[in-house]
């Protein structure tokens, strides 16, 4: 907090829950109308006062991490103007399509922000970040729209119990959306209905799509294998991939079909990233 030598924050994991594809800009930037969540599986960013910016990357998922300016991590300090000793400890498989990179960015921005009482940069300079660190700035169930940046909140996230996957391959995001066959899709249907039961909110959630679930699978067939291994497991009612890929959620049941699918899913294959999560409730800082 302000007066502080070292500040801690969370940089949890987005699912997109829905992502159609609704059309494309001159520039060549995508249109999308998306629902989004943040999880309680996430990254860790600490902070500390310095007369020089460095970056160290730590944790299980460090290995081939840069700790230059191809982190965005690094961007958004230097967005800001701060300088700092960053450590990024890292959970999160990169490039897997739950924005782990953005949320970085964004964990680093609130981190720095409060380390020297600063104000926080509005929506467009996030997004001169990249597309998802605005979102990745607000815990609660978000409808994206546009490039990313019109963002409204819907409400607080459902607390599903959930499992994500990840089968430990690249899915580059460029290749998915020029492979994709129609870039003129409708949006989602009618709007998340707030006030109805887990059921109803789960059969809502059934009559969506993500436009980039089809290209991704093409690109590497595995995500596809991920999706039958989650859908046939017992107690899945919903299971999508999230983002441009590869990282697959699925929506149980309850907590006991969860952590069963986990131990199951850990023991079949040893070598998929998978871990239990549900919504995000620990606070940013």
């Amino acid at each position: 907090m302000p007066g502080s030598d070292t500040v801690r924050a969370f940089a949890p994991a987005k699912i997109n829950l829905t992502l159609h594809v609704t059309g494309q800009r001159p520039d060549g930037y995508h249109l999308l109308d998306s629902l989004v969540m943040l999880t309680d599986v996430g990254d860790h960013v600490q902070v500390r006062r310095s007369d020089s910016l460095t970056l160290k990357v730590t944790g299980p998922q460090a290995s081939g991490v840069p700790t230059d300016h191809q982190n965005l991590v690094m961007r958004a300090a230097s967005l800001l103007g701060s300088l700092a000793e960053i450590t990024l400890e890292k959970h999160l498989p990169t490039a897997a399509g739950i924005g782990g990179g953005s949320s970085d960015a964004a964990a680093t921005i609130r981190a720095l922000t409060a380390l020297y009482d600063v104000p926080l940069p509005d929506d467009k300079a996030l997004t001169s970040l990249g597309a998802d660190v605005p979102v990745c700035m607000r815990n609660a169930l978000i409808r994206m729209r546009g490039i990313g940046d019109h963002l409204e909140t819907v409400g607080d996230a459902p607390n599903w119990p959930m499992i994500l996957v990840n089968p430990g391959v690249d899915v580059a995001t460029g290749p998915v959306f020029s492979n994709l066959a129609c870039k003129e899709n409708s949006p989602m249907t009618d709007m998340w209905p707030t006030s109805a039961s887990s059921e109803a909110q789960i059969a809502w959630l059934l009559q969506q799509r993500n436009d980039l679930q089809t290209p991704a699978i093409a690109a590497q067939p595995i995500i596809g294998h991920v999706l039958e291994e989650l859908n046939q497991t017992k107690g899945c009612l919903i299971a999508r991939m999230s983002g441009s890929g590869a990282t697959c959620f699925a929506i149980m049941e309850n907590e006991i079909s969860r952590d069963a699918a986990v131990s199951l899913l850990k023991t079949k294959h040893p070598n998929w990233w998978v871990v239990p999560t549900q919504r995000c409730g620990e606070a940013f800082l």
